[in-house]
């Protein structure tokens, strides 16, 4: 006997995503939403005169959550359609209201409505575990606003920064991920109640042949029934598909954001420079016992790309919708979108899940850019010989030969000898130079404290203000 291991499951749904997500995604809360659109339907044609009881509507009610997945498989399975299979269903659920369901609809009043309020819920959803991991990368950069290490550029040491101010280039980002997708909820299109093409001609006859003013006040009664201020102005049979492609394209820019820090803390991880939370019983290799590989973040690259790959599949999808309607578009929504948003969620839970638990090897972060600093002090040290009556250009020649050699050392594994070796030089040995001083890291990491502050201040923390009462949301690891 065949049970749920034989059959494939989504890794979103199994492994990654979080509870919440899944739940939105799932055939109980689609049929749900569709019972809810039934509802609205026949209360707004209630109320504006039609032959439909307050009883019916109340029966409805009633059975809303009465669903007989069984009884409407059944029915899909005689009638090759599954809006028309839920129909009956919900009204065997419902038989005192059964002559009026789905009076004035087409199926794409409640696969449409339905999937709009799905989104906006997922939408707003994505907000909340967005605020988290902007939330956790600030906790971060302000614990470490001071604590000096090496930038880098083509991953090649440059001048230090502080683990702070890198914290910040990633919250950059991801704060204005959260400011794309608050406008995206905004933005997300209610189909109404317009008919098989968008021309309203399934609106009720008595209702159309009253007056077209009644026509257009239950589209928008159903509107805000559902909670939207008016449904779209103009549609074909459905809402304007190119409204998917510019939601899954926000979710794309929020994994490419998660997608930079997974990186950066990778190469970090490498360098020992940062790790990741590691459990005091997790492996990291089935034979190299020793090994603490950066599971989350690569989890996260991992996740974040699939996503990514998604946008074009939306842009296509959206770009084929031939006049007013094709039928093509329906099979890929019903992946790429809960796929855009699970994959996200999981995205967002590891990138909080990380921020929280990011631990700073400060010793290793200070050994190497102590290793380095000799190098980049020289512009400082030029500048004090100059000052102090040396030619420049003689200097900036000596100094040049002594890096190189400083270089030969350090590739052949020895200590950064630089500074002695400027000290010993007779050009350099009789000016007057603090040479310690000149070894203090925190000379050279310019305003990258208080452009820390500056940010977490002035643009985090307002940013974050009003979702205080939803943070510290659960981000632990399914697996």
């Amino acid at each position: 006997m065949s049970d749920r291991h034989d059959d494939y499951e989504s890794p979103l749904v199994t492994r990654y995503a979080g509870a919440p997500m899944r739940r939105l995604f799932s055939a109980r809360r689609r049929i749900e939403i569709w019972r809810d659109l039934w509802i609205a339907l026949a209360s707004a044609e209630h109320e504006l005169g039609l032959p439909i009881t307050a009883e019916q509507i109340e029966a409805l009610r009633g059975a809303r959550d009465d669903i007989d997945f069984d009884k409407a498989a059944a029915y899909e399975a005689r009638f090759r359609h599954d809006v028309m299979a839920h129909v009956h269903a919900f009204g065997d659920a419902a038989p005192e209201a059964r002559g009026i369901l789905h009076m004035g609809a087409t199926s794409c009043f409640v696969t449409d409505n339905a999937d709009a309020l799905v989104l906006r819920e997922a939408l707003q959803r994505t907000e909340v575990s967005l605020a988290n991991a902007c939330a956790a990368l600030a906790d971060f950069a302000e614990a470490h606003a001071d604590v000096p290490c090496l930038a880098y550029t083509h991953f090649q040491p440059a001048q230090p920064t502080t683990v702070g101010k890198r914290a910040c280039l990633w919250l950059q980002d991801l704060l204005a991920d959260l400011e794309a997708v608050r406008a995206a909820i905004k933005r997300v299109p209610f189909r109404g109640s317009k008919g098989t093409t968008g021309t309203e001609n399934l609106v009720p006859g008595p209702l159309r042949w009253r007056c077209r003013e009644k026509c257009e006040e239950l589209d928008r009664l159903v509107a805000k029934k559902m909670g939207f201020e008016t449904p779209v102005p103009v549609t074909g049979q459905t809402y304007p598909r190119r409204s998917d492609y510019d939601i899954v394209a926000v979710l794309g820019g929020v994994a490419v954001s998660s997608m930079r820090f997974a990186h950066d803390v990778r190469l970090l991880s490498g360098l020992r420079e940062l790790a990741e939370p590691f459990e005091k019983e997790q492996i990291g290799s089935s034979a190299m016992a020793y090994k603490q590989n950066p599971m989350r973040t690569e989890r996260i690259t991992s996740l974040a790309r699939h996503v990514i790959a998604l946008v074009p599949e939306a842009a296509m999808m959206a770009g084929t919708q031939w006049l007013e309607r094709t039928l093509d578009d329906s099979a890929g929504r019903r992946i790429f979108l809960p796929e855009a948003f699970l994959g996200v969620d999981a995205v967002l839970r590891l990138v909080t899940n990380v921020a929280r638990g990011l631990h700073v090897n400060t010793a290793v972060a200070r050994m190497r850019l102590m290793n380095e600093l000799p190098f980049m002090a020289t512009e400082d040290i030029l500048l004090r010989a100059t000052r102090a009556g040396g030619d420049r250009q003689e200097l900036h020649e000596r100094v040049r030969q002594h890096s190189l050699a400083a270089k030969e050392q350090v590739l052949s594994g020895l200590p950064n000898d630089l500074l002695d070796r400027l000290k010993g030089d007779p050009a350099f040995r009789a000016l007057d130079i603090d040479w310690a001083d000149l070894m203090t890291p925190e000379r050279y990491t310019g305003l990258a404290s208080r452009q820390t502050r500056l940010f977490l201040v002035g643009h985090a923390h307002p940013a974050l203000a009003t979702y205080q009462e939803r943070l510290g949301e659960d981000a632990s690891l399914r697996v």
